[in-house]
């Protein structure tokens, strides 16, 4: 063990540790749930970090050869090379200081060494260099966006629209499959495979859309408020020409907040991303259930589709297999709306100048892209790439509908409709052949109305 010190006096400290007295502290503190920060989450702050000590270099507010090692050393908590360092719980201050404060004085031992220092030695400042021009209060909600940002046009997007492709592509291999429709679960008029399949594909696609929206609410970023929006204690144009720098270095449109009140006290744009996350949670729940369904028996349920045989079902039961990836898909859904409900009420908990439930509500957006941009991966490739139609099932399954009826309501009037129905249901006869005896209409008027493909003409097609 090293002796450190911080405001509050001196700390115990691992030797082999870059962190410092301050981070020791907030370690014995909080004790809670083993939950660290994510890579997407430090590596948000090691670019903050980073790019401020080269403002800081570039403005002379210290010397030039001490920006550069702090900015080197942060460019290494960047890269992911001092992960292990990072030892703090998210649940923690409201603030993030914690975590803010477990980066600063990783970067200053670091910088330290570089120069030829001691750890602790403080030849870099935790506070005086690496935290120069910020506060906890601008930082850690800059390192959300950051990284949310970064999470879902990296991610996120890509994943959802390789899916939205993928399911796409079944909707035109599908779409000369005519089927039983469905609604309330019950037996509704005929669709084709592939239509069933276009709306699954727009609702990803749609969802992607929805995530493209919010994007510019979180490319703006609160750095240069400091403490509580008014900027004090940053030097003169800091934050715009570190923003910049981070523009740059990342190809993304970050940009000064318009007012950096809102940008500390509120977290509107945290919770509006994660409300377009939950939209696109609830597709896929939607969408995994649909494809259990569809392929459910496989001998006694519905089997219109055969999702690809991945492991066995069951350890009493022989032969069995079950819709596993559907299934993980449906329980990542519901991880993503559980994320949410806590990012709304954290989002509700800005007090004043400051909101206090930071920490929690990082983790759980920054774990909702990824969840769901590794979810809709392997749904796509080890589910729905793989996914057989059994077009024989599927016309087993309509010429026993009995509401294909309702093509000829116009003709016949919907009562008489009705009670060839019930009669068909009745006597476990077809539709077709009950029509026959009591419509009236000839055979060739029968034929032309009971087409079924063509009751699938109103809508889109494949």
């Amino acid at each position: 063990m090293r002796i450190e010190k911080d405001s509050m006096g001196e700390v115990q400290v691992p030797d082999d540790a870059y962190y410092g007295a301050s981070t020791q502290r907030a370690k014995d503190n909080f004790p809670i749930s083993g939950i660290g920060f994510s890579r997407r989450f430090i590596w948000a702050l090691g670019l903050i970090k980073a790019e401020a000590a080269r403002t800081n270099g570039e403005l002379g507010t210290y010397a030039a050869d001490l920006a550069e090692a702090v900015a080197t050393a942060a460019d290494r908590v960047v890269a992911g090379e001092l992960d292990e360092q990072f030892v703090l719980d998210v649940f923690q201050t409201g603030s993030g200081t914690s975590t803010n404060t477990n980066a600063n004085e990783v970067i200053a031992n670091l910088a330290t060494e570089a120069m030829g220092g001691e750890r602790g030695s403080r030849l870099a400042h935790p506070n005086d260099h690496v935290n120069q021009g910020q506060s906890s209060n601008d930082v850690i909600p800059t390192a959300i966006h950051i990284a949310a940002v970064a999470a879902i046009r990296e991610d996120l997007l890509p994943a959802l629209h390789a899916l939205a492709g993928a399911l796409d592509a079944k909707a035109r291999e599908f779409d000369g499959i005519v089927k039983s429709g469905r609604t309330h679960l019950m037996d509704a008029t005929p669709v084709r495979l592939g239509q069933e399949f276009s709306g699954y594909a727009t609702q990803v696609a749609k969802g992607a859309g929805r995530l493209d929206a919010i994007l510019p609410d979180l490319e703006e970023l609160a750095l240069g408020g400091t403490a509580v929006g008014t900027g004090i204690n940053a030097p003169e144009g800091f934050a715009a020409k570190t923003i910049a720098r981070i523009a740059d270095r990342t190809g993304m449109p970050f940009r000064e907040a318009d007012n950096h009140f809102e940008a500390q006290g509120g977290k509107d744009a945290v919770v509006a991303a994660s409300g377009a996350l939950k939209t696109v949670a609830t597709a896929l729940f939607k969408i995994a259930n649909d494809l259990r369904w569809l392929s459910s028996g496989p001998r006694t349920a519905i089997a219109e589709i055969k999702l690809p045989s991945l492991q066995p079902g069951s350890s009493i039961m022989p032969g069995k297999v079950n819709p596993v990836i559907p299934e993980a898909t449906m329980m990542v859904s519901a991880q993503v709306m559980g994320n949410d409900a806590a990012i709304t009420w954290g989002g509700a908990n800005g007090n004043f100048e400051l909101n206090v439930m930071m920490p929690v509500m990082a983790h759980n957006l920054l774990q909702s892209i990824e969840l769901l941009a590794n979810a809709s991966t392997v749904l796509r490739a080890t589910c729905v790439d793989n996914i057989a139609a059994d077009a024989a099932r599927a016309s087993e399954l309509r010429e026993r509908n009995i509401i294909i009826i309702t093509a000829l309501a116009p003709k016949i009037g919907y009562d008489l409709a009705a009670d060839i129905a019930k009669t068909a249901f009745a006597e476990n006869r077809g539709v077709r052949e009950v029509a026959a005896e009591k419509s009236g209409l000839s055979a060739g008027e029968l034929e032309a109305a009971l087409d079924l493909h063509a009751m699938t003409e109103g809508g889109i097609t494949g």
